[in-house]
């Protein structure tokens, strides 16, 4: 019987030279997919907006892109309030220019709330719709404009709660689900504009939270059920998005991408 080694640690960073220049909205960056997303991107040598609600993770994020020479501003703001995203527009547009990548990473988790047992209150469904499908329309329509004139391109995180059942809450999974059915409306809308839309749908990811939930026995466990006999890292997802990012997908639109070592093939 296969049983899996110890957790990889990072790879180096794939190398998309068309992504040198290039300015990039990172939302949901001040830690796990979002911060490894944000890094990956400044070391292709791109200009990272870093973007989150957590001002001390934002700054730590840009001081680790900074401290190897990379170009990043850290941005506080809520991706549910208009308000914020339009104050992140406006610091964009003065310290790094117009966008030309997108990255809607804004959401979280959600604990399992069964529909059967009353546990998906009304409240907890809003909450999450709100922070994990209102939050990504909005951040993308604040800044279509940009991205339509520059012929950008969208990455928008789902999940695979989205594309089978799991013990996530129903309001994630329909959240999630949302976010890939708007990715595929809007690839097809802006395909004319030469705007590529695409979304990214991770398994289980071995970030902070995690580890802070589960033992290491108890993660190896979880790792075993997977084909690939291992947790995803951050990394895994951040090296995909930055695929989807450059002109290596310049044919590849309207796409929901599993990153779940193998638990979905489709």
């Amino acid at each position: 019987m296969f049983r899996p080694g110890p957790m990889p640690s990072p790879g180096p960073t794939a190398t998309y030279p068309d992504l040198a220049g290039k300015v990039a909205v990172v939302t949901g960056g001040s830690r796990g997919i979002g911060a490894a997303t944000a890094r990956a991107l400044a070391d292709n040598k791109a200009a990272v907006a870093v973007v989150g609600r957590d001002r001390p993770a934002i700054d730590a994020v840009v001081r680790s892109i900074t401290a190897r020479e990379g170009r990043a501003i850290g941005v506080a703001a809520d991706c549910t309030v208009e308000a914020d995203l339009e104050g992140l527009h406006r610091l964009v547009d003065e310290q790094l220019g117009p966008i030309d990548i997108l990255i809607a990473f804004a959401g979280g988790g959600s604990a399992g709330a069964p529909v059967t047992t009353s546990s998906e209150t009304a409240a907890h469904w809003r909450q999450v719709i709100d922070s994990d499908l209102t939050a990504t329309f909005l951040t993308i329509s604040e800044f279509l404009p940009d991205l339509t004139t520059r012929s950008g391109v969208i990455v928008t995180m789902a999940s695979s709660a989205a594309r089978q059942a799991t013990r996530a809450s129903a309001a994630y999974a329909a959240a999630k689900a949302g976010v890939a059915g708007l990715t595929r409306h809007l690839a097809g809308e802006l395909a004319a504009a030469g705007v590529r839309v695409n979304c990214i749908a991770p398994a289980t990811i071995e970030n902070d939270r995690i580890r802070s939930w589960m033992t290491e026995p108890a993660r190896r466990q979880l790792a075993a059920g997977f084909p690939l006999a291992r947790l995803g890292q951050p990394e895994d997802v951040a090296a995909a998005t930055l695929f989807l990012a450059s002109w290596s997908s310049s044919w590849i639109t309207g796409i929901t991408l599993d990153v779940a070592g193998g638990r979905i093939m489709a």
